[in-house]
């Protein structure tokens, strides 16, 4: 039986063999295209004109766009892992990727709201389904609160696009808010369970750091708490008395990287860039807590913190080395790797320290994500359609 399974994976093009290959391609390509699109019509060198604006757009695409398609590519290969059961690959994993790729152009095309609307949820409402019925077939309770957050996810998206078809601004921010917190939600339980592992591994420890799973779940709850306060609107609008919710979770972030870390991370790309991305949730939280409590005038700084630096960091940190585990290559990324890192980092603190005063800033952020994506695409791309090297169906 197992002869046939492995015959029947080999006869798949390795491009469509697993989730990670055509999710993470398509959404570091599209990472790097949108964000210079984005730029680009910001300087006035680019006539941009998707369905509601340029800033619905952009709004709804970093997200639900981008990184809900690396989040679906990472998801849909470890559930393989974790459960023993055949995850989407073939045809089906086909279908699905084109479905994202339409609601990346549904965008630009003349259609009514509620047709665009329709595209986009197909996707999250597909994801949930192949992700969670997996999980509940292997019936894995540890991993519901994944398919639940997907879910969720969902709502929010749901109320974005409320939001751009009735031109209600303030929905359209309860929505994405709401929906990057319930992000950093997933980046919460996910590194806690990648990042310690992984460092132990790098650095050859006898073991990797305590897992704490009171952590795991006070963070959790913290993160989808402030989902909650997004998603109703309360969190709009600043109010002291959501700052200590904020220090709650910035503080268990920071207990989490001190419990993990290790001197031996700066001399290991795969491991520092994991780090550094992780330790910007925690500056995101600061921030949120900052506004609250009358320190910080620009709330969407915070924002950007968690969006440009979790987020996008954690995701080119995971990218870079998923990929070459998951295509049988030696955990030693290409050297220029580390310069896409740096570059990411960049992007963050410019786009948190310096675009608020300048529109320079705001270039130069543009400018380093793209280039970090750029960098990682030319190393990493041709290992998406190619076989892995070990001769594994994977």
């Amino acid at each position: 039986m197992q002869l046939l399974d492995r015959k029947a994976a080999l006869a798949i093009a390795p491009f469509w063999r697993l989730g990670f290959r055509p999710f993470f391609l398509g959404g570091a390509l599209f990472a790097l295209i949108a964000v210079a699109l984005w730029g680009a019509a910001l300087s006035g060198h680019a006539s941009l004109q998707p369905q509601a604006g340029l800033l619905a757009w952009h709004r709804h695409e970093m997200l639900f766009g981008f990184g809900l398609a690396i989040i679906a590519g990472f998801l849909l290969t470890a559930v393989q892992t974790w459960t023993s059961l055949p995850s989407l690959s073939g045809r089906p994993l086909i279908a699905l990727f084109v479905v994202w790729a339409l609601g990346r152009l549904v965008w630009f095309a003349p259609v009514p709201m509620p047709v665009l609307a329709v595209v986009e949820l197909a996707f999250v409402v597909a994801l949930v389904l192949a992700f969670g019925r997996l999980i509940l077939k292997a019936r894995q309770k540890h991993n519901a609160p994944i398919v639940v957050v997907l879910a969720l996810l969902g709502f929010c998206q749901v109320l974005t696009l409320c939001g751009v078809a009735l031109g209600d601004d303030a929905m359209q921010r309860r929505g994405i808010l709401a929906a990057l917190w319930l992000v950093a939600a997933l980046m919460g339980v996910i590194g806690g369970r990648v990042i310690p592992f992984f460092t132990q591994r790098g650095l050859g420890l006898a073991s990797q750091a305590p897992n704490k799973p009171w952590l795991m779940w006070s963070l959790l709850g913290g993160s989808l708490a402030i989902a909650v306060v997004f998603a109703s609107g309360v969190g709009l609008h600043p109010h002291p008395l959501l700052a200590p919710l904020f220090l709650l979770v910035a503080g268990l972030h920071g207990l989490r990287l001190w419990l993990w870390y290790h001197p031996g991370i700066w001399r290991v790309p795969l491991l520092w860039s994991l780090h550094l991305a992780y330790g910007w949730m925690a500056v995101a939280a600061v921030g949120m807590a900052l506004w609250h409590l009358g320190l910080l005038q620009q709330p969407s700084l915070a924002s950007h913190a968690l969006a440009v630096g979790g987020m996008g960091g954690l995701i080119l940190a995971m990218l870079a080395r998923v990929s070459l585990g998951h295509t049988g290559r030696p955990l030693t990324p290409p050297a220029a790797i580390s310069w896409a890192f740096a570059l990411l980092h960049v992007a963050a603190l410019s786009r948190v320290l310096l675009a608020g005063f300048s529109v320079y800033g705001l270039w130069l952020a543009a400018a380093s994500w793209c280039l970090a994506f750029a960098i990682f695409l030319r190393h990493y791309a041709s290992m998406y359609w190619t076989a892995r090297v070990d001769g594994h169906p994977g």
